[in-house]
């Protein structure tokens, strides 16, 4: 995977294979980041199906402030620990970012919420996680009043988001579908 923006644009990272696993593309990361540049410095993002980290670590490239992903699998949430240590090999401590080796909506729902502006939501296509996920983030209070939250799918899924979900872009890219909402509380 490579970093396309950023403090470390151009930067190559391994990253685990795994089932499900499916890193977000060059061409929708950067479309999704150039739609999200006004939002990302000093954010708080959280990447709720972390993978391989493609969307929090470019987040964490291009200005956020701080964030956390959310992976299931064992072997990729150390590669993601491992990725970020030679991130902030030189300044560690500036890295505000943290692995959370966890199922995402067992974590959703257990967990004292504290509202994030940016999310991405782009679970294992086969899992059909998209309604669960939203449901938990409206119900236990992850959101930020107008937080921007990223929406990854085949392109024939049907997704139903709140009515405070303001559709902001849409597009394709052969089988995926890509939105970005704002929320308006």
């Amino acid at each position: 995977m490579r970093i396309i923006g950023g403090q470390w644009r151009g930067r190559k990272l391994p990253i685990v294979t795994a089932q499900g696993l499916r890193p977000t593309g060059d061409r929708i990361r950067e479309t999704l980041f150039n739609w999200l540049a006004p939002d990302l410095p000093g954010a708080r993002c959280l990447d709720l199906f972390a993978g391989s980290g493609a969307l929090g670590l470019e987040a964490l490239s291009r200005g956020a402030h701080e964030v956390t992903l959310v992976e299931l699998n064992p072997e990729a949430a150390q590669q993601l620990r491992d990725n970020l240590a030679m991130l902030g090999r030189n300044n560690p401590q500036d890295l505000q970012a943290r692995v959370i080796q966890a199922d995402s909506l067992q974590w959703l729902e257990t967990q004292p919420p504290t509202p994030y502006d940016v999310l991405f939501i782009d679970p294992p296509f086969g899992a059909d996680l998209w309604s669960t996920s939203i449901d938990a983030l409206e119900q236990h209070g992850w959101l930020s009043h107008q937080a921007a939250i990223y929406l990854e799918s085949p392109a024939d899924t049907l997704i139903t988001v709140p009515k405070d979900w303001d559709l902001h872009r849409e597009k394709r890219a052969g089988e995926v579908c890509y939105r970005l909402y704002y929320r308006q509380v």
